[in-house]
């Protein structure tokens, strides 16, 4: 594909929509568990291990979908990942049970952990470098629009029509995959280069730990794995937080819908700075004020600490998701790029367990959510630190 304006915002647009869709599968889960726990009298492990099951899912597909890339090419691979996540969402619709419903959970998940990575690294290998960054952050910021589109289908829908119309809703995207099929290009270095190499997965996972790559690679799987168990932990629990604390489930949704908000100023401030500051310091201050917010979040006793702390939460977590996903596929070159991103966000994926079945579990057991939210706070910070003395900054960097 061109590298020119035009080319950048059609591959832009195009692929944001199903990175869209894959953000509103994830926040209708979390709209979903609330109303599952009142409609099938779930215990907070049973809601928990929801969240972690679909997290499974992810690290496989993330992986899987990731190594098949570098394969296989990543059109293909992206169009499948589409059609798996959603017409899995619309078999659990139908579900009636809560065992069924946490299988189909898998499989939709194992289309999303392997979506975003392939589709990231699509982006990235063909944008211009000096554009590459926002625009893969800008790529990003369409997972807030997802997750509006679903708080605002959650807060209408579901107490009025139920759950299972609100995930026939997301399961129409497996339409606009027909679309992506013609719409999308494989880059000229792919091409190139990839078609006549075909790595196999243990020369791939080889070279990840090589002496060029081995100090990235143990960098990105630090902070993702941080940076997943907080985020999954807090978003997928925050309508039932918000009601665990006191508030109804429609004002759960509500006040969700307005934190859910902030996540746009968050990725265009984000988009605006990584090509300023470089990717490295904006993800590590985006981060140091994620954790801060997850503590205030943790530790509110009113409603206005409440909004403000969950709003500051959305606000700095999201602008560092989009700066994580323009920093790591930066990190290899062309023939392991989708793997070391896909396996990177497996990793991420196997936080995404723990966090929502950590939240379950210390709730069950009595724990305050300011011990809870302490946890995440210090995950966090922990990843910041792998950037500044793992990381390397990647801003201008031309990819083979």
């Amino acid at each position: 594909m061109e590298k020119g304006s035009s080319g950048t915002r059609r591959l832009l647009f195009v692929t944001g929509l199903a990175w869209l869709f894959d953000a509103m599968d994830v926040g209708m889960l979390s709209f979903v568990i609330a109303a599952l726990k009142e409609e099938w009298q779930l215990n907070e492990l049973q809601m928990g291990w929801i969240g972690s099951v679909s997290s499974i899912g992810m690290a496989v597909g993330a992986v899987f979908f990731g190594f098949l890339a570098d394969r296989m090419g990543r059109k293909d691979v992206l169009v499948f990942t589409v059609l798996l996540f959603s017409i899995g969402t619309g078999f659990s619709a139908l579900t009636t049970g809560y065992t069924l419903f946490v299988i189909l959970r898998f499989f939709v998940g194992a289309g999303l952990g392997g979506e975003l990575p392939v589709a990231s690294t699509l982006v990235s290998e063909n944008v211009a470098a000096q554009t590459r960054g926002r625009t893969v952050v800008l790529l990003e910021s369409f997972w807030a629009g997802g997750w509006i589109i679903a708080a605002l289908i959650s807060y209408f829908v579901i107490p009025s029509w139920g759950w299972r119309i609100a995930l026939l809703i997301a399961s129409l995207p497996a339409f606009y995959a027909l679309y992506l099929r013609a719409g999308l290009y494989e880059s000229a270095e792919y091409r190139q280069r990839v078609r006549q190499e075909k790595p196999k997965l243990l020369q791939s996972l080889m070279a990840l730990w090589g002496a060029n790559y081995r100090r990235a690679t143990l960098m990105l799987w630090i902070v993702w794995f941080m940076v997943v168990f907080s985020y999954y932990g807090m978003f997928l629990w925050m309508p039932s937080v918000i009601a665990l604390k006191g508030y109804s489930l429609v004002h759960s949704f509500g006040y969700t819908l307005l934190m859910t908000c902030a996540q746009l100023p968050g990725y265009f401030a984000a988009a605006w700075l990584v090509e300023k500051a470089g990717r490295k310091w904006v993800l590590s201050l985006f981060l140091v004020g994620t954790a801060l917010s997850a503590l205030g979040f943790g530790t509110a006793t009113n409603l206005s600490m409440l909004l403000l702390s969950g709003i500051l939460l959305s606000f700095f977590n999201l602008g560092a998701w989009g700066a994580l996903y323009a920093y790591s596929p930066e990190q290899y070159p062309t023939v392991i790029r989708a793997t070391g991103s896909g396996i990177a966000g497996g990793i991420g994926r196997l936080g995404g367990i723990f966090g929502p079945l950590m939240v379950g579990s210390l709730l069950a057991a009595g724990s305050s959510f300011a011990v809870i939210f302490s946890i995440f706070c210090g995950a966090i910070l922990i990843a910041v630190l792998a950037i500044i003395f793992l990381g390397k900054e990647t801003k201008g960097l031309e990819l083979d």
